[in-house]
This record gives C-alpha cells, structure tokens and sequence, in this order.
C-alpha cells in the first residue's frame, strides 16, 4: 500500500468501517479553487491507487464561496464532497446549487457563539428554541422545499437534546458519549423532521423563495450574518491548525 498520510488512514478506517470516509483538503486552500480541486483530485487518485472504491470517498471541504466552486468542478466529474465548516444559511443555498453530495452544518458551534453573544438567554432548556437547531431545521426545510439532493448531516452536538430535536435529519455525526446517554435514555425519540414535515411559522417566509447567489450576493449574505462570518474564519484557522498537527503525526508514524 502507497502511504500517504490522511489517504493512508482513510483506507485504515475503511477496512473496518461500512459507508463512507471523508478526507479533507487542506485547509490552507479554502480560498483557492484552482488548488482545491488539485488537491482533490490527487486524494481521489491515490485511493484509487490503493484499490479503494471512490463511491466510499467524500472531499471533505470548508464552505468558503472559492471551496463551493471547488465543489461545483467536483461533482460534476462525480467525485462527491462533504461541505463542512457551514454556518449561514447562504452557504447552504450555495452549496446546494453546486450539487453539494453533503453538507455538515455545526449545531453546537452555532450555540456556542450565541450563548458567548448573549449569556443571559437560555438556548438549552428548550432545543427548539437552540439556533443550531433551528438552523438546521430551516436547511433542511429549505432543500425538501426546492427539490435539493444534497444531504443534510447535523454536526458538532453539545447536548443530547439537540440530536433529539433534529431526529429525522438525513445524518447526524453523534460522538460516543451521545452515543452512550441516547443508549442509556428511557426519553422517547419522536421524528421533528421529514421530507413531508410543514415549515414552522419561525422559518416558513425564509424558505418560501429559491436562492441563486453570485459571489457578489454570497459575500453580502455572509457578511451580515456576525456568527457565519466569525465562526467560518475561526473553523478555517483551526482546522488548518489541525492538518498541521496530523501531518506531524504522521510524520512520526513513517
């Protein structure tokens, strides 16, 4: 087998785990389509060159307007990409109309930046009232709406009440320790979404109309949105701190 760092553990992961395993572009390109692409293309090569079936891969990229480009390129040559680091709901719209196979909007780093924001409101007690939650819903909504194949998996959960919330979702990324209080848990999981599921009267007037965004447009939406715009930034800076990390590592395994 040709090592090569995260391809390398990718083809370990999927030796004993079903579905899909995502790889993740560097994130020092998040603002480089050209590069993106490359660099996406090159992952694809070299699973293919381990004798892995690139149906199991996804290309895991951060939503930036260049990263969205990227993607659109991707999954017109049928490599399917993750579409991670989302926020806002104009970067659903976006990747949406790029034919995004996934996206991975962070439920709990939504709430964290408003509970930061605004520490006297209780976001918790009541998951319907958690802007995590209800942006996902409202992605979600907005894609059965408009016919959308894209995927819609909720992402970085900070309470099991969350996860509840969203039952129905079409994935959600659920850690061991959710994992271990929903196994443990006599509360009923009731399904809040589906694809025939009414908007609520909170987000009915804000899926009613179909997006197409130019970058102009993106970049405004984006921009007028405080926690998009500052966790985004962050989310880039921290994954590519991480990639820096993971390169060492395996740095250290060869």
């Amino acid at each position: 087998r040709r090592v090569h760092g995260a391809v390398d553990i990718g083809c370990r992961i999927l030796e004993v785990v079903p579905g899909y395993v995502s790889t993740e572009v560097d994130a020092s390109l998040s603002f480089d389509t050209v590069a993106s692409v490359e660099k996406a293309r090159k992952i694809i090569e070299l699973y293919k060159q381990n004798g892995v079936s690139t149906d199991r891969v996804l290309i895991k990229l951060g939503s930036t307007w260049e990263s969205i480009q990227a993607c659109k390129i991707l999954e017109k040559e049928g490599i399917k990409c993750n579409m991670t680091l989302l926020f806002s709901f104009c970067q659903a719209a976006a990747c949406a109309e790029a034919g995004a196979f996934l996206i991975s909007p962070f439920v709990g780093r939504i709430l964290d930046w408003y509970r930061a924001k605004y520490p006297a409101e209780d976001f918790v007690t009541d998951s319907e009232r958690d802007p995590g939650v209800i942006s996902v819903k409202t992605i979600y909504q907005y894609y059965r709406r408009h016919g959308y194949k894209t995927l819609v998996m909720g992402a970085s959960f900070r309470n099991k009440g969350e996860i509840l919330a969203l039952a129905g979702c079409d994935k959600l990324t659920i850690g061991p320790k959710f994992l271990e209080e929903l196994e443990n848990s006599t509360d009923p999981v009731v399904r809040k979404l589906s694809p025939t599921s009414p908007a609520s009267p909170r987000t009915a007037a804000k899926i009613d109309q179909k997006l197409h965004l130019d970058e102009k447009q993106f970049r405004w939406m984006l921009n007028e949105d405080a926690m998009g715009m500052e966790k985004l930034a962050e989310g880039v800076r921290n994954f590519n701190k991480d990639s820096l990390k993971l390169k060492d590592l395996v740095k250290g395994m060869i």
